[in-house]
């Protein structure tokens, strides 16, 4: 059964591709995934590849995750983006699970959507509920969520309640969309077609809405759940920069045949700095790509076994991200430099995937602190590890 749905998956993905591929721009324009793709891909199961199966979700292993992501990505970067963002319905995970199955009850199949970043406030009222209230910016996904997770901080008084041992009381706020007001603000230069506004919220939440996945593990089983909370978050998105930096380099073996360029008399194919370009950003990329499937096998072996997979582990599949990333925006700015100026026009692949990768980059995720977290790890001074 299992391997008939990442079949299926992988499948779905590379046959809706070329329709996300042919209306990016369209996408773009509309600042968000026209309604009927999303439909489209929320029938062939897309919005729930990490989805406990006991949710109606596939709950797909890692690797195959990352493959669907990265078809996905290839085919559009807005698209690929948007469709990892929607798979927060995996979350409920970190919900018990009578209650995770009481809110897909309410919205079956639900299109996650939210913001971890602590921008809101949880203020008990002494009887088992919160009222939240908060504005969360860059919530990929709005126009079309079912349920929104949005980081918020559990408050005493004028201060966060803090937690011996783990500080503040960092939670997600799980609120269906019919309590969330998007404002319709996303006008950027990157992954324009995202949907990324900002969200509000003024609501009353019951506490068993609320997890704390940054600390502690799911509430489901299955070796899936094993992972940490971040490191669950990176089988999401590390195939966003592979599939945007494979579509850029499948641009530049195209166009460079056929594209002259003076003083030389031939393409600059022929240039021999731009096979040594090609040569090694095609060779950094597939390294990379290849880096992020082993420490992924190594994690899933862990878990296979029944271990949550210890800090090391974690830590190597954390360097591979980070590793993917970079080697993508590198292949992507060799790309797009010899795309002369003909790249710049809006309807031309070559610059959406310059500018989404760089916009892709900005996530937390991503960021050097990520990166600096795992040589604490290796220096022996890294505490916290629940960030990996």
């Amino acid at each position: 059964m299992m391997e008939q749905a990442t079949t299926d998956a992988v499948t779905a993905a590379r046959d809706l591709a070329p329709e996300l591929s042919a209306r990016a721009v369209e996408a773009e324009q509309l600042r968000t995934l026209p309604r009927d793709l999303v439909e489209r891909a929320r029938s062939a199961g897309l919005f729930r590849l990490a989805t406990p199966r006991a949710l109606g979700g596939q709950e797909l292993p890692p690797a195959t995750i990352v493959e669907v992501i990265e078809e996905l990505s290839r085919a559009d970067g807005s698209a690929g983006w948007t469709i990892t963002i929607g798979n927060g319905s995996a979350f409920l995970a970190w919900l018990d699970p009578a209650v995770a199955a009481g809110l897909v009850a309410e919205v079956p199949e639900p299109i996650g959507g939210g913001v971890f970043a602590p921008m809101g406030r949880l203020v008990p009222d002494g009887a088992g509920k919160f009222a939240l209230a908060g504005r969360w910016g860059f919530c990929s996904g709005s126009p079309h969520s079912d349920l929104f997770f949005n980081g918020a901080m559990v408050f005493d008084g004028d201060a966060p309640r803090m937690l011996p041992g783990r500080g503040p009381d960092w939670r997600l706020a799980v609120v269906p969309a019919g309590q969330a007001r998007v404002i319709e603000n996303w006008d950027v230069s990157g992954l324009r077609g995202t949907g990324s506004h900002d969200v509000a919220v003024e609501a009353v939440v019951a506490e068993e809405h609320t997890a704390s996945p940054f600390t502690e593990p799911a509430r489901h089983d299955g070796p899936l759940w094993r992972l940490p909370f971040f490191t669950f978050v990176g089988t999401l998105m590390a195939g966003v920069p592979l599939g945007i930096a494979r579509r850029a380099l499948d641009e530049f073996t195209t166009f460079a045949p056929a594209k002259f360029r003076p003083p030389g008399p031939g393409p600059i194919a022929e240039d021999g700095d731009v096979q040594l370009a090609l040569t090694r950003a095609e060779g950094k990329l597939r390294s990379a790509r290849a880096f992020v499937f082993d420490a992924l096998g190594s994690l899933w072996d862990a878990a296979l076994a029944g271990d949550v997979p210890d800090v090391r582990l974690r830590g190597q599949f954390l360097l591979s991200t980070q590793q993917a990333m970079r080697a993508s925006l590198s292949a992507v700015n060799i790309a797009f430099g010899y795309a002369g100026a003909g790249a710049l026009h809006a309807d031309q692949p070559m610059q959406r995937c310059f500018r989404d990768l760089h916009a892709a980059a900005q996530h937390i995720y991503f960021s050097t602190a990520a990166s600096k977290r795992y040589a604490k790890l290796r220096f022996g001074i890294e505490q916290q590890t629940f960030w990996f």
